[in-house]
Parts: C-alpha cells; sequence; structure tokens
C-alpha cells in the first residue's frame, strides 16, 4: 500500500507539473471577462449608412436551411444594399429558392461560382468570387453563413459598432440553436475549447495570432478585403475566417470578436454525430496557426478541460478505498494528491460556472433531452481527443466537396 502511495504521489506531482501553468494562463483569460464590450444589440440604421453594405452568401446544397436567412436578409433596412448568393452548383433546389426571394426583394442575386482553382478550398473560393462582384459603392463587405438566422437589426448594429468602436473587421459569436439529445451533450463541450483557448468575445487583443473571428458573420471594410486581395491569404484554409482575421491583425488593421447572440443565431449541424464530424474538422484551427501554437493550445485543453474529469474519476476511488494512506503519517507524500484534488475540483468549479455563463449563447426551448446541456462538462475529454485527432489530419471532406489529401 505505501508503494500505491509513492506511485500515486509520483504521478500526483507530475500532473500538476503539467496543470498548474495551463490554469494560471486559464485565469488570466477569465480574468479579463469583466473589461469584454456588451452583447450587440439589435439597431436601428441612420441615414449616413444608406446603401452601405454588400452581403456574400456561400451555398452548396443548403435548400433544407437557407429559407431562415433569406427572410432575415429581406427584413434588413436600407442599409443593406445588396445579397449575393454564391452558388457552387447545388442540386437540391438552393439556387430555386433564392430566385423565389429575389422576386419579392430585388436586392437578392444569385449567381455559380468558377470551377475550384487548386489549392483553393469551396467557401473561401465562393467568398472571393461574390466580393469581386459586389458593389464598389459599399463601404461593408459581410460574409455570412446559409445556416444563420439574423435579427432585423443585425445588419445596422453591426456597421454603427464597427464605426463607434473603430473596427476594420468585425465578427460574432451567435446563439446556437441545439435540438437533440447527443449535440446538446457534446456541442457545449466543443464550443468550451474555443473559450478556453482565446480571450472572451469582446475583449481586444494586440497579438494577431490570438484573434479569433467567425466567418457565419463576418463584417469586413471594403477597402481593407482589396488591400489583402480578398480571400487569397485563406484560400487553402478550411477555417478560413480565422486565418483571414489573422492575416487582416498582422496588416495593421483592427480587428473585433464580439457576442452577438442577441441579433444573430445559427442551426449548424444535426445531432452529435454531425457536430463531431463536421465543426470538429476545423476546430483544431491549425490552418490559421503555427504547429508550436496549435500543439501549445492542445495541451492547454487537454490540462484544464480534459483531464479534469478523468483525474477526480481515478483518483477519488483510490482516497476513499485506502483511507488509511492518506492521514498524517504520510503528509508528505499525501500533499502533490490533495494538491491534485483541489485543483481539479476547482477547474471543474470553473467549467460549470463557465456552462451558466454561456447558457445564453444556447436557443435549446426546441431541444429534446435539453437537461443533457447541463452534464456537458462530462463530454469534455471526447472533445479535447476531437481536436488532437483533427490537428492530426487534413480533412478529405468538407461541406459537400472532396479533397485530395
Amino acid at each position: 500500500m505505501t508503494n500505491l502511495l509513492s506511485i500515486v504521489s509520483a504521478i500526483a506531482l507530475l500532473l500538476l507539473l503539467i496543470q498548474l501553468p495551463a490554469f494560471a494562463i486559464l485565469l488570466s483569460r477569465l480574468l479579463k471577462g469583466p473589461r469584454r464590450n456588451p452583447p450587440l444589440l439589435p439597431q436601428k440604421p441612420t441615414l449616413d449608412i444608406l446603401g452601405s453594405v454588400s452581403v456574400v452568401v456561400p451555398t452548396l446544397n443548403e435548400a433544407e436551411r437557407i429559407n431562415p436567412l433569406l427572410a432575415g436578409l429581406s427584413r434588413q433596412s436600407y442599409e443593406l444594399r445588396e445579397v449575393i448568393v454564391v452558388d457552387s452548383n447545388s442540386k437540391d433546389g438552393t439556387k430555386e429558392l433564392v430566385i423565389a426571394a429575389q422576386k419579392q426583394d430585388p436586392r437578392f442575386r444569385v449567381m455559380t461560382d468558377d470551377p475550384l482553382p487548386q489549392g483553393w478550398v469551396g467557401r473561401p473560393w465562393a467568398l472571393h468570387s461574390g466580393f469581386k462582384q459586389t458593389s464598389k459603392a459599399c463601404t461593408w463587405f459581410l460574409g455570412m453563413d446559409a445556416d444563420t438566422q439574423p435579427h432585423p437589426g443585425l445588419v445596422a448594429s453591426l456597421v454603427n459598432t464597427a464605426v463607434a468602436l473603430e473596427y476594420d473587421l468585425i465578427s460574432l459569436s451567435p446563439q446556437f440553436i441545439l435540438k437533440y439529445p447527443g449535440e446538446c451533450w457534446l456541442q457545449p463541450a466543443l464550443l468550451m475549447t474555443l473559450l478556453y483557448r482565446f480571450d472572451p468575445a469582446g475583449i481586444n487583443t494586440d497579438q494577431p495570432e490570438r484573434v479569433m473571428a467567425n466567418g457565419q458573420c463576418f463584417l469586413c471594410r471594403r477597402t481593407v478585403l482589396e488591400s489583402v486581395n480578398g480571400y487569397t491569404s485563406a484560400s487553402s484554409s478550411f477555417c478560413d475566417d480565422v486565418t483571414l482575421a489573422r492575416h487582416i491583425a498582422a496588416s495593421g488593421f483592427k480587428v473585433g470578436f464580439l457576442d452577438g447572440a442577441k441579433v444573430l443565431k445559427v442551426r449548424m449541424y444535426e445531432g452529435a454525430v454531425e457536430t463531431w464530424n463536421e465543426w470538429g474538422r476545423s476546430l483544431d484551427l491549425k490552418d490559421a496557426s503555427k504547429r508550436a501554437q496549435t500543439w501549445g493550445d492542445i495541451w492547454l485543453l487537454a490540462s484544464v478541460q480534459g483531464l479534469p474529469i478523468l483525474i477526480l474519476l481515478l483518483l477519488l476511488p483510490i482516497v476513499i478505498s485506502n483511507p488509511e494512506l492518506f492521514g498524517s503519517a504520510h503528509i508528505q507524500q499525501n500533499l502533490p494528491i490533495t494538491l491534485l484534488l483541489l485543483l481539479n475540483l476547482l477547474l471543474i468549479i470553473i467549467r460549470f460556472a463557465m456552462l451558466f455563463a454561456i447558457a445564453p449563447s444556447y436557443d435549446y426551448s426546441q431541444a429534446k433531452g435539453n437537461w443533457l446541456f447541463w452534464l456537458s462538462p462530462f463530454a469534455d475529454p471526447l472533445a479535447v481527443l476531437r481536436i488532437i485527432l483533427s490537428a492530426l489530419q487534413k480533412p478529405k471532406k468538407w461541406r459537400g466537396r472532396s479533397y485530395e489529401s
């Protein structure tokens, strides 16, 4: 039994050496929360932004989920000059839905992008193609995804906020719509991998390599996008939003990432399997990061998100079943174990506190088994595993297209 205690104590010391620096980094980020900019609220347009925004939407077989976006964009006011839907030869009637919307709102038009060039990923190519067709009279380019559901005051709020805070590029974290039990459990754990790695939404960073962005709602000054030659810097990226935003930040422009849960909803994927396969492929952000940064982030995630549940599940039974080994007679050997238990209990408390903090970022009013949202911390080891698996391989399929390895 004494040998067991020595082994457990040595392992506990090693884990402390791994986890404590990561905990310090996490704490430094969480403490920035009170200083963040408030969530965006819907706004009404003013005459100075009349016709100043071009929206570009890339599509490929989005017929089942594009209607809420089309309806939401139709409800935007006169600040929205045009909506260009760039369709990549959809076979499910997506193009016809946009044509029908155009009959009700002449600001809509649809185009088909050229065949995908060598070295390009489909999404940035569609956005790049659409950007080249936007009106030069517009001040702002707004990229949006087909799965988003914008509030009528979204575009005015985006532009007014960007102008007021002097942003050259601004993107939003949305409110996620959940419907099925598996995704209620898994999706928040995957989202937490982003929240642990980056400053809270609404905090500005002066480090381009730490910039976060979301291409579901991506507003950029037209002149800035012209200066970096559109999406060319993100041509081969499977996380083109972050890649482009970091390139723009490194070019000296001001980039912001704000809380948009009150002006934008999104229904990303259907169920846990699709969430695991599709979202998990890009969450590692390796295309926007140097290898050392990617694996440094994985170390942090494993330390503060993936390990705490596992450590407690493994360590508590040993402590409970061998109470005689953890008395004052072995206090020196007990210390690393005690500190490890306390650290990971604290990390679990922080994790559940974060769950309460992000609850407004979810709409689970339609969800079956929505109570599983509150058990999502138990999916953390799986979420971290997904990031590791994604970092080890390049996607071969993405949004209906196949790519060479």
